[in-house]
C-alpha cells in the first residue's frame, strides 16, 4: 500500500553543489545549491533566486564554479548553505578552506573540494518557469586524489547527496551496476 506525503521535493538523491564567486570586493563567496544539474553535455543550469548574493556576483562577473561537496567538507558545506553572503561577507574566511583563482574564468576554485566545473554565465531565467542561472561549462579539474589513471574514480570522490525528506546528508560512493550495458540483458 502507498501512503500520500507531504513534500514535493521528492526527487533522491539532490546534489550538493558548492556555487563559488567573487564578490565585487574580490573577496570569495560560496553557496550550498542542491537544485542544480546537468543542462547538456556542456551546460548547467542552477534554480537560484536572485536574492542571492551569489546570483547578483555572477551577473556581474560572468562566471563561476560549481564544485561537487564531499563527505569530508560536509560541515563548511551545510554551513555555506545556512549563512547568507548579504549579511555574512566573510562567511568564506570562516570556513577556512582555501581558494585559486580559476584559469578559465573570472571564478574561484575551492582547493578542498574533489571536482570543479568552471563555467561562464550564459543567461537568468526568470519568467514563470525560469531555472534561474545557465551557464556553459568551459573547464572541469580534479584533484589527483580522485583519479584512478585518466578519469575520476566516483568512489574515491566520496560525494554526498541531499535527502529532501529528512533534510539528511548521504555519501554516494557505492558503484552498483554499468550504464547502457547492464540493461542490454532484457533487450530481445
Amino acid at each position: 500500500m502507498r501512503r500520500n506525503i507531504k513534500t514535493t521535493e521528492a526527487i533522491f538523491p539532490m546534489p550538493v553543489l558548492m556555487i563559488a564567486t567573487y564578490n565585487e570586493d574580490g573577496t570569495i563567496d560560496v553557496m550550498n545549491a542542491a537544485w542544480g544539474m546537468m543542462l547538456d553535455r556542456t551546460h548547467v543550469i542552477l534554480n537560484l533566486t536572485e536574492t542571492h548574493k551569489t546570483v547578483k556576483n555572477i551577473k556581474e562577473r560572468g562566471a563561476f564554479t560549481v564544485s561537487i561537496a564531499d563527505i569530508d567538507h560536509v560541515v563548511e558545506a551545510d554551513y555555506f548553505g545556512m549563512v547568507s553572503g548579504n549579511n555574512t561577507p566573510n562567511k568564506f574566511e570562516n570556513s577556512g578552506l582555501t581558494a585559486i583563482k580559476s584559469e578559465n574564468v573570472d571564478a574561484p576554485i575551492i582547493n578542498e573540494f574533489p571536482l570543479c566545473m568552471e563555467c561562464e554565465f550564459i543567461e537568468y531565467q526568470d519568467d514563470e518557469y525560469g531555472c534561474g542561472v545557465v551557464g556553459k561549462v568551459v573547464n572541469v579539474t580534479a584533484d589527483e586524489k580522485v583519479m584512478n589513471g585518466d578519469q575520476v574514480d566516483i568512489s574515491l570522490v566520496n560525494a554526498i547527496a541531499f535527502d529532501p525528506y529528512t533534510h539528511g546528508y548521504y555519501k554516494v560512493t557505492e558503484r552498483v551496476g554499468n550504464a547502457f550495458k547492464d540493461g542490454l540483458q532484457l533487450k530481445k
